[in-house]
């Protein structure tokens, strides 16, 4: 920086900018508070229906997060100027300040020019009296002490000036279009995340040089700015696509066989290293399209640890796709990312034929390991299906394809992929990110076409019950758990929709016979069945609540309604129990402990679903209504403390004020005593609903029609069942 544009700077303009800046960050805190609570809050309550239902929802959803991310860059920018302004103010005060002890001193301190300056020292005799306090003589050492302190003065200056343009510039090339998300409060903090990924990308520059103590500092480093934008993208830039296949190839090579404290550690730079290119992959700019570009490119480039002759290695090498598939099982990575690489990647993968799929990745890489810790990485679909479990949008794109689809869950008969793919297709029917607890919309057309297709492929009869078997169970559980109200419109019948509510854009979109043959199939998995009875059991729940609070939902007498839904909770549960029945899963002490082990471990997610208010068996219960903001505020838009007591009482199985054993309700040892189970739980929830809104409806009478209806619709399961599939127990 020039000395005399500091010395002389006028920083009003800055400050009047700085102000602008205010303004316009106020004026964005209210346009995304109004987006997001009537813009998006409107959208999420309203009924969709055709082309609106895909494009006007997701339009509205993407243009509220602009106004969030336009108030966020706005605050940044604006915190950023104030913070460098602030600064520059100081080094100014200090620059003027050391030119006066100076002048004091008979230096002189002239600008050069172009960043220059000379500090000169007087030593005329004259001055030796001279009452200013000037002294008579000028040592070498005040000349060099104070050029230091001016020059130290000058380069922080610059420093600041510097990193505050080139963040500032980063923000602005974060997104071609709309705003970034980056926050930051000051310049000092975002100027130290973009130092640090500077750091960070010259030390993967060579691994082989990275010590122990380097390892723990760069985790320590990426677990502190894996979701900072700009470090993430800087950081990536400065590896380069090919760069970062060939970091994550020497790395592995270099801790091959870690055990103990290296294992862990080694865990934990996977992990953050996913996480951090994640982030990345969310940016616009130049570098980083260059960044995903390249990574596409090097898809089937072999990568061999550097320094290390190939022709003594295995010629074919780690695959880039190999390489990029394992980085990207922690973490969000962009969809139009995600899309291209799983586009190419379903491309080769289907090349093979569904039952060489495991021929083209597995065979002849038996020597590559790419994952620390469970799996080895061979199969470039199992990260990438991990990477869709974690962004719902894409993986809705992935398996919109009923051929993609089919071929993904056939191929699961012949590969080790079946969990994770289970996973990615959970998020693309249900909008749920694996991991996270939020609320999600309600489901699209899109999805629930997919819901309808997976359905079609599980109840095929030619094995697809074989499909469930594929490490894929609980996944099926928890898709028929989110897709209650679907699936009990569908085996009500037509004009059921102002009992069995939903929110779904497409609530009659599953087919009747797929329905009982998918529960059935799902059923023969312990932790499928689980899944089941617990999402049937809160959909139960919610609904008696919603319309107990809300009698306007349906237009006639309570107990018509009451039992319309106590009798749709027997014929599910029904549909379970036979199943089990009917393929013999509970004929010993070993399948009685997993039953036990299931409804104990699916109950820690369903009690962990309702905690966050995702609604997983009931979603947006109350649309409309005088009711409508109670349930909206109820965890999600659904009713959920009955529905909580309910999952309570399953999970801890306890025998309430002497009345049946809830705890036969896990063991599915009996058939009878399934029945009697589900009918108590009907009755239990019931009863806390009236409790709760206060109804004035006989308690007697209105258990005596739940106990009945439940009953009726547990027994008219088994002519449902035997319409759709013969069974052995028929």
């Amino acid at each position: 920086m020039d000395l005399d544009a500091l010395r002389h700077g006028n920083f009003s303009q800055l400050g009047e900018a700085i102000t602008d800046w205010e303004e316009m960050t106020k004026k964005l805190a209210t346009l995304k508070e109004d987006a997001q609570k009537n813009l998006k809050g409107k959208a999420d309550k309203a009924s969709w229906n055709g082309v609106n239902a895909k494009v006007s929802r997701e339009f509205i959803d993407k243009t509220a997060q602009e106004f969030a991310d336009a108030h966020t860059q706005a605050d940044t920018i604006t915190n950023i100027l104030k913070d460098t302004r602030g600064e520059l103010i100081g080094y100014r005060t200090q620059l003027t300040d050391a030119i006066a002890r100076g002048d004091k001193k008979n230096l002189t301190v002239i600008d050069t020019g172009h960043g220059t300056f000379s500090v000169t020292g007087n030593t005329r005799p004259d001055w030796a009296s001279d009452p200013s306090g000037k002294t008579s003589a000028t040592s070498q050492q005040d000349v060099d002490d104070l050029r230091d302190e001016i020059q130290r003065i000058l380069s922080k200056a610059g420093e600041s000036d510097n990193s505050a343009a080139k963040v500032l510039r980063l923000l602005v090339d974060q997104t071609k279009y709309g705003f970034s998300d980056a926050a930051y409060k000051d310049r000092d903090t975002a100027a130290d995340a973009v130092e640090n990924a500077d750091k960070l990308a010259k030390m993967a520059k060579h691994p082989d040089k990275m010590s122990a103590a380097d390892i723990a500092e760069f985790n320590r480093y990426l677990e502190k700015y894996h979701d900072d934008p700009l470090f993430s993208e800087r950081f990536a830039e400065g590896l380069g696509g090919k760069g970062t296949l060939q970091f994550w190839t020497d790395m592995v090579d270099a801790h091959t066989g870690a055990r103990g404290a290296e294992l862990k550690s080694m865990e934990e730079l996977q992990k953050n290293l996913s996480m951090t290119l994640a982030t990345a992959s969310f940016s616009d700019s130049d570098g980083m399209k260059a960044w995903k570009s390249d990574l596409l490119k090097e898809m089937n480039t072999s990568f061999h640890p550097d320094n290390k002759v190939p022709s003594q290695l295995n010629p074919i090498g780690a695959l880039g796709s190999q390489v990029i598939s394992s980085l990207m099982r922690q973490g969000k990575f962009d969809t139009e990312f995600l899309d291209d690489y799983r586009t190419r990647l379903f491309k080769q993968d289907k090349g093979a034929g569904d039952v060489n799929t495991n021929a083209l990745w597995v065979k002849g890489y038996d020597h590559i390991d790419l994952v620390f810790g469970s799996g080895n990485g061979r199969d470039p679909l199992d990260g990438l299906f991990d990477a869709l479990s974690h962004n719902p949008e894409a993986a809705t794109h992935a398996f919109e394809s009923k051929s993609d689809l089919d071929h993904m869950l056939n191929t699961s008969r012949y590969t080790d992929r079946g969990t994770s793919l289970g996973h990615a297709l959970e998020a693309a029917v249900t909008g749920r990110a694996a991991g996270e607890l939020n609320p999600t919309p309600p489901h699209s057309s899109t999805q629930v076409k997919i819901m309808a297709n997976i359905m079609a492929a599980v109840a095929d009869s030619n094995d697809g019950g074989g499909l469930v078997t594929k490490a894929m169970g609980a996944s099926f559980g928890h898709m028929a758990a989110a897709y209650m109200p679907e699936i009990s419109r569908e085996l009500g019948g037509p004009n059921s929709e102002k009992v069995f509510l939903s929110t779904s854009d497409a609530p009659h979109g599953l087919d009747k016979t797929d329905v009982v043959r998918f529960l059935t199939q799902v059923s023969n998995d312990a932790n499928g069945r689980a899944a089941i009875r617990y999402g049937e059991s809160i959909y139960t729940d919610s609904l008696l609540e919603a319309h107990m609070a809300d009698p306007s939902l349906f237009h006639g007498s309570s107990t018509q309604v009451i039992h319309d839904i106590a009798y749709n909770s027997g014929m599910i549960e029904g549909i379970v129990g036979r199943a089990v029945a009917d393929s013999d899963v509970a004929s010993s002490l070993e399948m009685e402990k997993q039953e036990n082990d299931a409804m104990a471990q699916q109950g820690e997610v369903f009690k962990s679903f309702l905690a966050g208010a995702v609604g997983m068996g009931a979603v947006a219960l109350c649309p409309e209504g005088k009711f409508a903001e109670i349930g909206a505020g109820a965890g999600g838009g659904f009713f959920g403390q009955v529905a909580s007591i309910a999952v309570d009482t399953m999970y801890d199985g306890k025998q309430q004020d002497g009345m049946l054993d809830a705890s036969l309700y896990r063991t599915g040892k009996d058939l009878n005593a399934m029945q009697d189970s589900v009918n108590q739980q009907a009755q239990w929830a019931v009863q806390e609903a009236m409790k709760k809104h206060h109804s004035t409806l006989p308690t007697d009478g209105t258990l005596d029609l739940v106990r009945n209806a439940a009953n009726d619709g547990w027994r008219d399961s088994d002519g449902i069942m035997e319409d759709v599939e013969k069974r052995p127990s028929a």
